[in-house]
């Protein structure tokens, strides 16, 4: 089972810059997709519905901001677009879809940014003490999830290049990082990547300033957080970088056994 998430900073130019050829060639099972930046009815049906893959979209009401897609090989059971009650404010900014298949959930998921200004963090701190409470919910379901996406923080020391000089800026907030430890710790979940990776320099985003992406200096911000019973299926992990389709990069993970 090879399932791939990818905030692609708007699918129109990452199409342009060849992400859906390469997405066919990767036979995934189910690539979870963030930022479209894009409607619905703005998407040129060819392109972004891809032959061989179901297509769902959830659009964000502003128009060229957020939102997120699912595309599968395998119809789901039941397509959930958006996280519903107590989260309308993040639903009308298009961040949340999850698709079913028995009782496996694979979700994309875009969590707010913090750094465009004060108001903003505070959103995004919003956002991770009530999706903390819906986060247990899941926990006590009996489903598996998969949560894909650009969750915007890093965990630990070794998942960004300049440790000591982000401490005061967004994503690497010490309490953004402790909300990671609880996710990781008490909450239960995994980080599918370190389950097989623990290497340093293993980032999926790169500053468009300077020379960030040349030099590797990189965040380590998007996921795939998966149940515990999930962990031991975790066979292969990989970032693609040789080819560039946003200042993201593909995060792809293999699992053994098949979609159900």
């Amino acid at each position: 089972m090879r399932i791939i998430s990818a905030n692609l900073n708007g699918v129109r130019s990452a199409a342009k810059k060849g992400f859906f050829e390469w997405m066919l060639e990767q036979g995934a099972d189910v690539i979870c997709v963030q930022e479209t930046k894009a409607q619905e009815h703005q998407l040129d049906e060819e392109q972004h519905y891809p032959k061989g893959y179901h297509s769902y979209y959830f659009d964000a009401q502003k128009k060229g901001y957020s939102g997120v897609a699912l595309y599968c090989k395998k119809k789901p059971d039941k397509v959930i677009r958006g996280l519903g009650e107590g989260f309308e404010d993040m639903d009308a900014e298009g961040r949340y879809i999850q698709a079913d298949f028995g009782k496996l959930s694979v979700a994309s998921l875009y969590l707010p940014s913090g750094s465009a200004k004060e108001e903003r963090q505070q959103v995004k701190f919003s956002f991770m003490q009530r999706y903390t409470e819906r986060l247990k919910k899941m926990r006590r379901q009996r489903r598996d999830f998969i949560i894909c996406g650009d969750w915007n923080i890093v965990h630990k020391e070794l998942d960004i290049k300049n440790w000591k000089s982000n401490q005061k800026n967004s994503g690497c907030l010490p309490e953004e990082r402790a909300w990671l430890d609880e996710l990781f710790g008490s909450l239960g979940y995994v980080d599918a990547f370190r389950e097989v990776n623990q290497e340093a320099g293993q980032y999926t985003w790169w500053s468009n300033r300077g020379q960030a992406w040349a030099n590797n200096v990189g965040w380590r911000i998007d996921y795939q957080v998966i149940t515990p019973a999930l962990a031991e299926r975790v066979k292969a992990v990989s970032i693609y970088k040789a080819q560039r389709f946003s200042d993201h990069a593909p995060l792809i993970v293999e699992y053994d056994g098949m979609l159900p």
